[in-house]
């Protein structure tokens, strides 16, 4: 349970990097289309239609916002239960929290564009954070493990 662990916390750390990646692109795309003429007006907004390809990107960071990212992080405080590394269900509680503030402030932003200053913010926290629980295993010995193996031994 313990690789499980570690594999849902790089996953979550994956997928914020993914996120960055995605809105990037997609602001990218969407400057060229405007220094091409394009224009962007609640008409476009309302449509529905994809008027350059990456636009694809901010479709993408919205869904593995609301989704992917929820259900991994939900997953990982699951498994923290039973892998038994000191401070996991600490470290995955503090991911699942940074998610939830995420996911608030990403729909807040809308409304309030400021906020998309803390949503940007609060993305490097929950990377950090995600990468230090996936590490918890690797810092510690299996002799410091309870219930491992090695700590009979020693």
């Amino acid at each position: 349970m313990k690789n499980v662990y570690k594999v849902l916390a790089y996953l979550v750390a994956i997928e914020v990097a993914v996120q960055a990646s995605m809105v990037v692109w997609a602001d990218a795309g969407l400057g060229l289309w405007v220094e091409g003429g394009g224009v962007v007006d609640k008409t476009l907004m309302e449509s529905g239609e994809t008027p350059f390809a990456e636009a694809l990107g901010l479709m993408i960071h919205g869904m593995n916002g609301i989704f992917v990212i929820p259900v991994l992080s939900l997953l990982l405080l699951i498994s923290s239960f039973w892998a038994k590394l000191p401070g996991a269900v600490k470290a995955a509680g503090l991911v699942l929290l940074l998610v939830v503030l995420q996911i608030t402030f990403g729909l807040v932003g809308h409304s309030i564009p400021l906020v998309g200053l803390v949503h940007g913010l609060n993305a490097l926290l929950l990377f950090t954070v995600a990468l230090y629980a996936a590490r918890r295993g690797a810092a510690v010995s299996p002799a410091a493990v309870p219930g491992s193996q090695h700590a009979a031994r020693d």
